[in-house]
């Protein structure tokens, strides 16, 4: 079983810009989903697993540690990929390259956030300038380092309880629906700022402006 405590990187189909490349420490894991491979490749990221149909790469790679999976399934490539993480006994996952491109899989990859937190797991979706996470009967606390926008959505039904504080647009003890989108572009203050729920499951997404990596230690639920 591995250490709880380490990240699992899963790297999707999109290029991943030089401010998001993965530098795994002893302990992580890194598991290439189809053409992540050539993303993790093209910065000399030797992933520990490949997993996927490798319709979108358009070869299967040579890799000592590779899964081949059919391309009509249920599961996408990435989020076979989460449970081959979780089997692995990690609970700390970071998606790259899952956000832009077809729209249906970047809804999908954000679907697959929400799912992560009823396994007891967390995970940090970035790309595209965007990171997303989902928060689920809990707080999560946001460093005085952060700018730019922060938007909070209702992941489905209702969400009670939300509180937002330390931002220019806070709310206390409000219930969020899934069909209003009020929680949007809110604002960092250049303080710490928390977004805590107490019955239900929240969407946060905020500007990825390059210190993705440096914020991340104090994001960890």
């Amino acid at each position: 079983m591995a250490n709880s405590s380490g990240i699992c990187y899963v790297v999707g189909a999109m290029s991943l810009t030089p401010a998001l490349r993965p530098y795994p420490a002893p302990g992580d894991y890194v598991i290439a989903a189809d053409r992540g491979y050539d993303s993790l490749m093209a910065y000399g990221v030797t992933p520990d697993l490949v997993v996927g149909d490798f319709d979108s790469l358009g070869y299967t790679p040579s890799h000592p540690n590779l899964i081949q999976l059919p391309v009509e399934k249920d599961d996408t490539d990435v989020a076979f990929a989460l449970r081959k993480g979780l089997d692995l006994g990690y609970r700390r996952f970071i998606l790259l390259g899952g956000v832009g491109g077809r729209l249906e899989h970047t809804l999908g990859n954000l679907q697959i956030l929400d799912w992560l937190t009823t396994q007891g797991a967390q995970g940090f979706l970035a790309g595209e300038k965007t990171v997303a996470t989902a928060l689920r009967n809990g707080t999560l606390t946001f460093p005085a380092a952060m700018s730019g926008y922060l938007s909070v959505f209702c992941n489905s039904g209702t969400a009670k309880g939300v509180s937002l504080k330390g931002l220019k647009f806070p709310l206390e003890d409000y219930t969020l629906l899934g069909s209003v989108p009020i929680g949007v572009s809110n604002q960092f203050l250049g303080q710490e700022a928390t977004v805590s729920v107490e019955d239900g499951s929240l969407l946060l997404l905020w500007e990825e402006k390059g210190d993705f990596y440096s914020l991340l230690p104090r994001l960890w639920v």
